[in-house]
Order: structure tokens, then C-alpha cells, then sequence
């Protein structure tokens, strides 16, 4: 017979379990996500104590970069970035913030640091593009440089 507080078979109960995990994956990974986006006014103030512990990684072209990039960053392309990585192993501890112009190329450059081993990697909110028509600072610009003191 079948009653009881088992009624309905392990199966059911197992479906409910199986997606009560599945909501959880999927929560965590957008919080994963989430997580790893750092905007512009929290990196301006890190920036703004030069912060040791931070390295901002511009993953464009040498192009692009020469045309004018967030101030203090590094310019290492996303496509070197692979045979180029034991130019950042003095960076394993720190916060690597990593932008491009728009975003696709940031997160080729983070899946190859994350798989390299690297943790505390971070993706600028609205990549070069956001960063310049905020009207923030750009370094290198044909225009010219920041205003100095």
C-alpha cells in the first residue's frame, strides 16, 4: 500500500531535490558573476591611493591602448595574453581589474587567467567605452593626457 509521509514515490521527491539544486547553482553562478564586476567610482577611489594591491589590465590592442586607456593600467592583448602570462606572475595576489573596449574581449582575457590559476579577477563596468563616455580621466590620448597638478 502506499501512504504514509513517503507517498508518491522517492522519484518525486528526488525530482523536487534536484531542482531546488539547480535554482541554487543557478543563484550562486549569478552571484559569481555579479561579484566580479567592479564599477567605475570603486576603482576610481582605488586608483586615487594607488592601491598596491590592484593591477588594471587593458586587454585591447597596443592600438587602442596608445589611443588612451584608464590611467596607471597595463596593456597586454587579449590574444597574447595566453604566452604572456609570466609577465603577470608577480600579480597573483592581487585585485586584477581587466577591461577591453566593450566587454567580450575582457572575459576571453578573464576565462585565460582564471584557467592560469588566477583569483581576484575583476571586469570594469562598462569596459573603455563606459569608462570615456563617463567623461573619466584617459591616459595616452592623442588629445592629450590628464591635466596635471
Amino acid at each position: 500500500m502506499n501512504s504514509g509521509p513517503y507517498r508518491g514515490g522517492t522519484g518525486r521527491t528526488l525530482g523536487a531535490l534536484l531542482m531546488a539544486l539547480a535554482v541554487m547553482a543557478s543563484a550562486v553562478a549569478c552571484a559569481d558573476d555579479a561579484g566580479n564586476l567592479v564599477g567605475q567610482e570603486a576603482l576610481l577611489a582605488r586608483l586615487a591611493t594607488q592601491d598596491a594591491a590592484l593591477l588594471v589590465l587593458d586587454v585591447r590592442t597596443a592600438a587602442e591602448f596608445a589611443a588612451g586607456h584608464v590611467p596607471g593600467a597595463r596593456n597586454i592583448s587579449h590574444d597574447e595574453l595566453g604566452a604572456r602570462l609570466d609577465e603577470l606572475a608577480g600579480a597573483r595576489d592581487k585585485d586584477l581589474v581587466i577591461y577591453c573596449r566593450s566587454g567580450r574581449r575582457a572575459d576571453l582575457a578573464i576565462e585565460t587567467l582564471r584557467q592560469a590559476g588566477f583569483k581576484r579577477l575583476f571586469h570594469l563596468e562598462g569596459d573603455f567605452q563606459g569608462w570615456s563616455a563617463a567623461g573619466r580621466e584617459v591616459e595616452g590620448a592623442v588629445s592629450g593626457t590628464s591635466p596635471g597638478p
